[in-house]
């Protein structure tokens, strides 16, 4: 059995979200073979030395706490068997081999194509394939780029916790004045990834509509499953098991 979970957004001014997590990891992820999370895990990600950080600053040191406190229950998921893989999104593309490393997990490309049960699964954030939003594709191509990214990893933790408030204040305002269409997935880039990795089941989270979407491609079907982001009551996952079908659900989160 694997579970694949997305868009947790975690923050220390999400308290519940944080505590719900923790749980899933003791009583639903420990039962599974592997956890797959596809991106923003974290709300934000200013760099894998925040688990180094002790210093009088309160935010910092929040932010610490809250990644020192899931990279060792992630660890203790890994150690007692649970392989875990991590992927990249819109808000903790910062995230890097050190974080991975102390959670015992594995950084995954995105897009990765996995193979569960005899089943093809390409699995993605799912930011890449909202081609109508062009502002965001140029700011994604961007964060990306392993030059820009260093460069902003040179900067004083100050100026970073500053550029990250920056970055989602700019992102709420930007999103609050597009269209609802703009910030979903283009229905040809859906199609032309899956037939270029030769896959008729495409799991990917990032758009926050969660949902199982019928489609053809070369007159065979073929889903596309959305997995939801995390509220303080709610969590999300597809879970894969004995060569059953992705069932995507969601359960309440409890502490």
């Amino acid at each position: 059995m694997i579970r694949l979970i997305s868009d947790l957004h975690l923050h220390p001014g999400q308290p519940a979200i944080a505590a719900g997590f923790l749980n899933y990891l003791e009583r639903q992820a420990s039962q599974a073979e592997a956890l797959y999370i596809l991106g923003d895990f974290f709300e934000a990600w200013i760099g894998d030395d925040i688990l180094d950080i002790d210093v009088d600053h309160p935010q910092a040191l929040a932010l610490a706490a809250l990644a020192r406190q899931v990279a060792e229950r992630l660890r203790k998921l890994t150690r007692n068997g649970t392989r875990l893989y991590l992927m990249h999104g819109n808000r903790d593309f910062l995230l890097g081999e050190r974080f991975t490393e102390a959670c015992g997990g594995t950084l995954l490309e995105d897009p990765s194509l996995i193979h569960c049960d005899g089943q093809s699964l390409l699995l993605m954030h799912g930011d890449s394939l909202c081609t109508r939003d062009e502002a965001y594709m140029q700011f994604r191509a961007q964060a990306r780029n392993p030059a820009w990214q260093q460069q902003i990893l040179a900067m004083p933790l100050e100026e970073r916790l500053q550029l990250a408030q920056q970055l989602r204040n700019q992102s709420g305002e930007s999103n609050s004045n597009k269209p609802e269409d703009i910030m979903d997935v283009t229905e040809n880039e859906v199609r032309k990834t899956m037939v270029e990795h030769g896959v008729d089941i495409l799991i990917h989270g990032h758009t926050h509509r969660p949902a199982v979407h019928e489609l053809q491609l070369d007159g065979k079907p073929a889903k596309r499953f959305v997995l939801g982001d995390w509220h303080a009551n709610q969590g999300w996952e597809i879970l894969i098991s004995d060569g059953k079908a992705p069932r995507l659900q969601s359960f309440p989160l409890t502490v």
